[in-house]
């Protein structure tokens, strides 16, 4: 695997721990009987902010690997 599939996978995989924590929130929220975003925030609050922490490793990473598969092409 070359340094531009990784970075593509790293960034992918950041995008994707966003949406776990927002599909996870969805869904714990979406047990109660009446919604609110009051109600959504308090289950993101819930969730913490582990997978945001991933995500945010994980791009930086991502974008660390495209910038020197950029610059070795060069």
């Amino acid at each position: 695997m070359n340094k531009r599939a990784a970075g593509c996978l790293f960034i992918f995989l950041a995008s994707l721990f966003i949406c776990t924590k927002f599909m996870s929130a969805a869904i714990y929220s979406s047990s109660e009987a009446s919604w609110s975003s009051g109600t959504f925030k308090d289950q993101l609050h819930e969730i913490g902010p582990t997978l945001n922490i991933l995500s945010i490793v994980s791009l930086v990473i991502g974008i660390v690997y495209l910038y020197f598969a950029e610059r070795d092409k060069q």
